[in-house]
Parts: C-alpha cells; sequence; structure tokens
C-alpha cells in the first residue's frame, strides 16, 4: 500500500489484488482500442460520485475512450446468449480511488449496440448506458471503430476511430498498467456509491497508431474536448471478465494479495 493525504490507496498491479470468490456476472471484452488524455484531477472531481476522488498518476488523472466488442454476456453458469451477449461498445471513462483505497473507474457514457443490456444497465445498475448504432471493421492490422447515438439522443453525437494495431508490449509500463489494470468501477446506486469489483487475466497489450479521431461522446460525457492527441494509444485482444459482488463504498475493503 501507498498512502495519498493520509489515505491507504492499493498498489497498481497487472492482476487483481483481491480475488473474486463469487461471480454474479461473466463477459470477454474483445479488440479493445485505449486512448487516454491527461487532465487536472480538479477539472474532473466534481463528475465522480459521492466518496471518490480522482486518482493520479504523477499528479495528473486521465480521461479514456475505449472503443471495444462485448462477447458473451452471461451470468455464471449460462450457455451465453449470442443476441444479448455479443455486441459493440465504446464508454468514456474517468480514474477514481475510494477511502478504503481502492482504485477503480467512473463511466461517464457507455453507448451499445444492443437495447436490453442498455435498458438492463440504466434500470438495474444505473449506469450510463445509451443505445447507439455501431460497428467494428478490421482491414489486416486496421481498425475501424463508429458509432451514432439513438435513444436517449441527441442523434448528432457520434464516434469514428481508426488505428493500426502495432506490436506487443513486451514490459508494460508504469502508465500502461495506472489505464488497464483497474479492478472494479464505482457507480452511484439510489443514494449510494458502490464498488463493483472484476477480475481477469493480465491484459495483452500492444503500441497502436491512431490514423484517424472524430469523436463528440467525450464532449457529449460533461468533459472538454480534447485539445490535442491522445498521450496514449494502446490495443488489447482482450480478457475474460468476472465481477463479483457489489460492496458499498463506506466499508472497508479486505486486504489485497500480494502480486507483482
Amino acid at each position: 500500500m501507498i498512502r495519498l493525504r493520509g489515505m491507504a490507496v492499493e498498489p497498481i498491479t497487472s492482476r487483481s489484488p483481491r480475488p473474486v470468490r463469487r461471480s454474479t456476472l461473466v463477459q470477454e471484452w474483445r479488440e479493445l482500442m485505449f486512448l487516454h488524455w491527461p487532465v487536472e484531477p480538479a477539472r474532473v472531481a466534481g463528475l465522480l460520485p459521492p466518496g471518490t476522488r480522482p486518482d493520479v498518476l504523477d499528479g495528473v488523472t486521465y480521461v479514456g475512450l475505449v472503443p471495444f466488442r462485448m462477447h458473451r454476456v452471461d451470468l455464471p453458469a449460462g450457455p451465453g446468449v449470442p443476441y444479448f451477449g455479443s455486441f459493440c461498445e465504446t464508454n468514456v471513462r474517468l480514474y477514481s480511488v475510494d477511502d478504503a483505497g481502492r482504485r477503480g473507474v467512473v463511466f461517464r457514457s457507455l453507448d451499445a449496440a444492443r437495447l436490453l443490456p442498455v435498458v438492463v444497465g440504466r434500470v438495474g445498475v444505473r449506469l450510463p448506458y445509451v443505445w447507439s448504432k455501431m460497428r467494428l471493421d478490421r482491414d489486416g492490422d486496421v481498425i475501424t471503430y463508429t458509432s451514432r447515438r439513438r435513444w436517449p439522443g441527441p442523434r448528432e453525437v457520434t464516434s469514428r476511430v481508426v488505428a493500426r494495431v502495432g506490436p506487443p508490449i513486451v514490459e508494460q509500463g508504469g502508465l500502461e498498467r495506472f489505464l488497464t489494470a483497474r479492478w472494479g468501477l464505482h457507480v452511484s446506486w439510489y443514494g449510494r456509491t458502490w464498488y463493483l469489483p472484476n477480475e481477469h487475466p493480465q491484459w495483452p497489450l500492444h503500441h497502436a497508431e491512431l490514423l484517424d479521431l472524430d469523436d463528440s461522446l467525450v464532449t457529449a460525457a460533461g468533459l472538454s474536448a480534447p485539445a490535442t492527441s491522445p498521450v496514449s494509444v494502446l490495443y488489447s485482444p482482450g480478457v475474460p471478465v468476472r465481477f463479483g459482488t457489489p460492496v458499498p463504498v463506506d466499508r472497508q475493503a479486505p486486504g489485497p494479495r500480494t502480486l507483482s
């Protein structure tokens, strides 16, 4: 553990610092592109749920735009439902830490190409899901992600990300781990902030080159338009994921496992 302003913060590790003992949901995240911009913590602190604050690396936090393909969303013992469980998604996210030291993400928006998961996510989990028309196209090592909002609008909110996948990253650096090794999310749910843990293998990451970006998802999520190109562009073929039982952020977290 490290301490920040008197608060013990769990270390950044390549695997979950605490096991998911009982899965509540399983899924796979595939063909992800991570685009990130630095931002001053004070500029986004007001967008995080009560009981959390911006997580920082060298005094800076980040805004992430992450398009990918969701695959096989299901209950732990289920067979997987093709229509419900496989679809494109893009999230705009911030980085958070709570008073128990648990690092996580806060989703400002989650655009998804399937209406039923959007309704379940908005009503059941209180996440900011939006139904959108989306595509993922691949031509060799070049991937194009496109999105246009359907409901709730406005329909002029769109995103287009084109990037070339590069070689694997053999040794991941501090920034790469900070941006991708996130073992839970913070969400406001009926007047209380909750932490929903997850567990998955270490991310296989690749360098990536951004070829084109035309996006209004970031600004639609209540954030300032990025003034520069992203400082980090990463690709991952994906990982299988298990989610655990949510806990309120005012409950003390169990001690993390010691991992390298």
